[in-house]
């Protein structure tokens, strides 16, 4: 991490500038088959949309708070990134009721109801397919958001102090996200621009940090596996040789 970076825009723009083109989240879904990759250029470049939606479309504004009803996804990904990015807080796994706007997946969407602001909903389909047919009362993740600009600009400036992030019942502030994760890496051993593979949960810090920020802070990349289980130990063995795992997140189920 630069000595500039203080948040996980930061973070995102600075492994941009130094190697666009490198792998960054790795994604698969071992209940559909489901692979996908994305390089740091196309990750930033849907944060960079995301971003453009939230702030325009949905009219987000830095201290807004967006619940955040999706599992270990790359999209979850993507929106967390956007989300500081706009300087939103990003409440994983919130109370509706009480935010400003929520995003969902397709197994949230009653719960996500509560919600008096704007909602989003995602269908989580291959290749961020959209919904056959549209939720009643959603947005449609998939049909708003490829349309959207593709460099982004804040319209305020966002404040690495102010809290960024809610997940297990604790607040963290941009730059707390970041010094963070690099504390993570420390104290685990991370390898230099590690490979994590990673099958926990982002309802956690240690998901997130593992699943996200840990290899964003310390130029590495990270393979985001979701249900995992169904591989076994062998199958999981075999992922890390095919995906070259240099480290693989503690408490990962196999």
């Amino acid at each position: 991490m630069n000595a500039t970076d203080r948040t996980p825009a930061d973070l995102l723009g600075s492994a941009l500038a130094a190697d666009p083109a490198r792998p960054l989240v790795t994604f698969y879904d071992d209940a559909t088959g489901e692979r996908v990759e994305l390089s740091v250029a196309t990750f930033a470049n849907w944060v960079a949309k995301t971003a453009n939606y939230l702030q325009g479309d949905l009219a987000a504004e830095p201290g807004d708070r967006l619940a955040l009803l999706l599992p270990a996804h790359w999209q979850t990904a993507v929106w967390l990134l956007a989300c500081s990015s706009v300087g939103v807080v990003a409440e994983v796994g919130g109370d509706p009721a009480a935010a400003d706007l929520v995003v969902s997946g397709p197994d949230s969407l009653e719960a996500a109801r509560a919600c008096s602001g704007e909602r989003v909903a995602l269908a989580l389909r291959p290749l961020g397919g959209r919904f056959p047919q549209p939720p009643a009362g959603f947005a449609d993740y998939a049909v708003e958001v490829p349309g959207q600009g593709d460099r982004f600009a804040p319209f305020a400036p966002v404040d690495p102090g102010a809290v960024a992030l809610a997940v297990g019942g604790e607040e963290l502030t941009g730059a707390g996200i970041g010094g963070r994760a690099l504390a993570d890496a420390a104290a685990a051993g991370l390898p230099e621009a590690p490979r994590v593979l990673s099958g926990l949960g982002y309802d956690t810090w240690q998901g997130l940090s593992y699943g996200l920020y840990a290899p964003l802070a310390t130029g590495g990349s990270v393979v985001l596996c979701r249900h995992l289980e169904r591989l076994g130990a062998d199958g999981t063995a075999a992922r890390e040789t095919a995906e070259k795992i240099t480290y693989r997140a503690p408490d990962t189920l196999v």
